[in-house]
């Protein structure tokens, strides 16, 4: 099954190439510089266990879908935050996994987390995606549509609470009947020269 990584026009009606100023934060996609101020931020908010995490089985070997992997930055050009979605198969079904959502300590009360999220939403929808699922906070997640429903049939990799598997529908429809395992979608083939 071929999994689209490329998005063909990543956030097409927003501000300047793929940049969205939020006083008094931005967010735009992550650069390779970043990485990093990110990896930084993470320990900071998950410590050395997020390498544990089921929901790492998902990321591990794998890249963040194309054009999905985003940052906030202050006014001074910080990073703040960081999200990426990550493409997985869920019970056969092409989608993305949402994660890890990280926010500076002293910057949690601006809004940065559901900015990111909302903005994520938006550029997998642009990008034609059609469902994310996510382990979180459900009560936090639940503001932006995620729902347990979606992810009752599906199993992850490794032990997770099930009150916190949640899952997206950005096209209707997109998860129904979805059953089995979540794994990470494989890599695209790649056309090859072949030898004479």
């Amino acid at each position: 099954m071929a999994f689209e990584l490329a998005c063909q026009n990543p956030s097409a009606s927003r501000v300047a190439p793929g940049a969205v100023a939020l006083a008094p934060f931005m967010i735009r996609g992550e650069a390779a510089s970043d990485a990093a101020a990110r990896e930084d931020l993470l320990d900071d908010a998950f410590g050395p266990a997020r390498f544990l995490k089921t929901c790492q089985r998902l990321r591990d070997g794998s890249a963040a879908a194309a054009g999905l992997a985003l940052v906030a930055t202050d006014g001074a050009g910080a990073l703040i935050g960081t999200l990426r979605l990550w493409p997985i198969l869920a019970g056969g079904r092409e989608a993305l996994l949402l994660g890890p959502l990280a926010v500076a300590a002293e910057k949690r009360s601006l809004g940065v987390g559901g900015a990111l999220i909302r903005e994520s939403l938006a550029r997998a929808a642009d990008c034609g995606h059609r469902a994310l699922l996510l382990v979180g906070d459900a009560p936090y997640y639940e503001r932006f549509g995620f729902e347990r429903r979606f992810t009752e049939r599906l199993t992850m990799p490794g032990p997770v609470e099930r009150a916190r598997f949640l899952g997206l529908e950005l096209v209707e429809g997109a998860l129904s009947g979805a059953r089995g395992r979540v794994i990470r979608a494989a890599a695209p083939a790649i056309d090859l020269p072949r030898a004479a």
